[in-house]
């Protein structure tokens, strides 16, 4: 199911990315928006082509996106695509390379469909729901899997982002911890889903929906765990959109008791 879905979405993020890509080595102007994050041409523009795509080729499905008004009329629809058009907007403009860009499909409030593209390395992470999920390099797709480590761990921490609940994680399980690494945007999700880190922690608020969508299917499909520190499941196209109880991406349902025993 959902392959002609698929099938645009990387359209949509592979425009996008040509769009990004030209602006990413010049000058532009940086404006900030009412939440404190940062926007650039790049994110508009990039947002623009999407959402052409997307409402061209589905018009009968809403849009919930980053940079565009919010039309709460998306909440009766079954069909709702969610887009971050460039997500790591800070990588952007600090140029090191770690930005993604987010388009995911979902049913009732729950994502089926997930699109992450690399712009810089154009690589593409996808996962259809009950389907699995793929690293697409080229036209060749490989089926991808998270780790199945459970001592030695991998943990990722924010770039931009670390609280004292997420030091606190990472003091704790020391002994169960072979290195911390610091990944932007959604590349964290990309690297457990693909087997490559084991771990990332997300205390309290700081994320919405756009930022976690197309990363929850990927993970779960990969055969990890994309879940609230309550071990709760998201569901998404809500009428508030802040992620609002942090999250917590594990490889293994047994280190997700790792972070579930810190104190609230």
């Amino acid at each position: 199911m959902y392959q002609k879905e698929l099938r645009v979405m990387i359209e949509a993020a592979k425009v996008a990315q040509s769009i990004i890509l030209k602006y990413y080595h010049t000058s532009y102007k940086i404006e900030v928006k009412n939440d404190e994050s940062p926007v650039t041409i790049a994110d508009k523009e990039s947002n623009k082509a999407i959402e052409r795509i997307l409402k061209d080729r589905f018009p009968a499905y809403s849009i919930l996106s980053e940079e565009t008004t919010d039309d709460k009329s998306r909440l009766n629809n079954d069909y709702v695509f969610i887009v971050d058009p460039l997500d790591g907007t800070k990588e952007f403009i600090t140029r090191n390379d770690e930005f993604t860009i987010n388009i995911a499909l979902v049913y009732k409030n729950e994502v089926v469909v997930g699109v992450i593209l690399l712009p810089i390395s154009g690589e593409i992470y996808y996962a259809i729901k009950d389907e699995g999920a793929y690293l697409l390099t080229g036209d060749a797709a490989t089926r991808i899997n998270v780790s199945d480590r459970l001592e030695d761990l991998i943990v990722l921490t924010s770039r931009h982002h670390r609280n004292p609940k997420e030091k606190e994680f990472i003091t704790k399980n020391q002994h169960l911890i072979a290195e911390t690494i610091e990944l932007g945007a959604s590349l964290k999700a990309t690297a457990i889903a693909s087997g490559k880190a084991d771990v990332f922690y997300r205390h309290g608020l700081g994320t919405k929906e756009w930022d976690t969508a197309p990363q929850d299917i990927l993970i779960h499909e990969a055969g990890g765990l994309f879940l609230k520190p309550d071990g709760k499941r998201y569901t998404y196209n809500r009428d508030d959109v802040v992620n609002r109880e942090g999250y917590i991406i594990v490889n293994r349902k047994e280190n997700y008791s790792l972070c579930k025993k810190l104190k609230s």
